[in-house]
């Protein structure tokens, strides 16, 4: 297929481009480094120092002999996306081209404006560059389990059905998100409901949980394609940020009881997901909504099992419960159904010590590179 990627220089888009480029598919990625630029303004940087795109790109095509098209630009430019469409015709275009991070979406208003700006407009102009140039074109989408908040019944896929003084409709699940950038996830996907049901878009929307991972088949290659890793309190997920304080020696802060419960999944098995929704795209008028995950934690779950892949390495792990700097349920029923991508053929990579075990002797190598003011929270939920 002709695929375009949208945010292309992330922690998910690189590893994505790589799968795709290495599959055979013609790839078009684009980028504007504001992930980057975030991040050295509030002090984040990833703890492996990553070559640009279009140098990723190089190192690539040396390891594989595949080619990427690079493509840096603003997607809030309409011009700018819609001439990339128009000429390239994608199958698919594969959207993470969003202000990630729910802590800087919390920061102040300078980075909530951001936020919201940037994420609605890069959608708004995705679904129109196909509209107008690309009209068959399978749009698959990253949203987040976090749309859905903590509610006290299971999460269904996507959809629910209601009946109502005897009646029955199928209605979008109900979503609670607990930050602005999980917040305009959920606006992303009801903009994206309205243009199906409009206009006959084809989307996969595809409810993410926090990923975690350094390897894929091409970042095992060569270092130089390891993807974009955070361990901060902004950009950095809750596994990746344990593994690098157990290997620099820090207590695990645990935000608040550590109750708080969430569905995990490895990168290779993003790769899977996003492989498996390019090969089964919606059809004419469908929005397809999978949940994105292959198992459920709780945060002192997972200080658990880093406590006990560091263990078998010789490490010593302590963990430390701090005050939550987020708004949020520490103790709450969570039940997500997440059989749809199972159906299509996700074989997953659970996370065991040897998983773990895996990561932690990469990250050991960067041990001298690891900064501690980035791990302890700098954002408050709480004003």
């Amino acid at each position: 297929m002709k695929i375009i990627v949208l945010g292309a220089d992330g922690y998910l888009g690189w590893p994505t481009t790589m799968d795709l480029a290495g599959k055979g598919h013609e790839v078009v990625a684009i980028d504007n480094y504001s992930r980057r630029n975030i991040a050295m303004q509030t002090s984040s940087e990833a703890l492996i120092s990553c070559p640009n795109l279009e140098q990723r790109v190089k190192v690539f095509k040396e390891k594989t002999g595949k080619d990427i098209q690079v493509e840096i630009g603003d997607l809030c430019n309409f011009k700018f996306l819609a001439e990339i469409v128009e000429n390239f015709k994608p199958d698919a275009i594969v959207h993470y081209a969003e202000q990630p991070s729910a802590p800087y979406s919390m920061k102040g208003y300078d980075e909530a404006h951001f936020t919201l700006k940037n994420n609605l407009e890069v959608t708004h102009n995705v679904i129109w560059a196909i509209l107008k140039h690309a009209p068959d074109c399978h749009l698959v989408k990253l949203g987040t389990m976090g749309e859905y908040g903590t509610p006290n019944i299971d999460m269904e896929e996507g959809w629910i059905d209601i009946e109502h003084k005897g009646r029955t409709g199928k209605f979008l699940f109900p979503r609670q998100a607990g930050s602005l950038y999980h917040t305009t996830k959920v606006l992303d996907t009801d903009l994206l409901w309205f243009y199906v049901r409009t206009y006959g878009l084809r989307v996969t929307d595809l409810m993410q949980g926090p990923v975690y991972g350094l390897s894929t088949t091409e970042s095992d290659l060569d270092d130089r394609l390891l993807p974009n890793f955070h361990y901060d309190d902004i950009f950095g997920t809750v596994v990746n940020r344990f593994l690098v304080q157990a290997i620099a020696g820090i207590p695990l802060t645990v935000y608040g009881k550590g109750g708080q419960i969430r569905g995990y999944l490895n990168l290779r098995d993003t790769l899977q997901c996003i492989d498996l929704a390019c090969n089964n795209p919606a059809e004419k008028g469908e929005l397809k909504i999978y949940n994105q995950l292959t198992e459920t934690f709780s945060v002192n779950e997972l200080a658990d099992k880093v406590h006990s892949a560091s263990k078998l390495l010789g490490i010593d792990v302590k963990v430390n419960s701090i005050p939550n700097p987020r708004k949020e349920p520490e103790d709450h029923y969570y039940n997500p159904i997440y059989t749809g991508l199972i159906d299509l053929g996700l074989k997953p990579n659970y996370m065991t010590d040897e998983v773990l075990g895996k990561m932690l002797e990469t990250i050991l190598k960067y041990k001298g590179d690891i900064k501690d003011y980035m791990i302890f929270p700098r954002v408050s939920w709480k004003k």
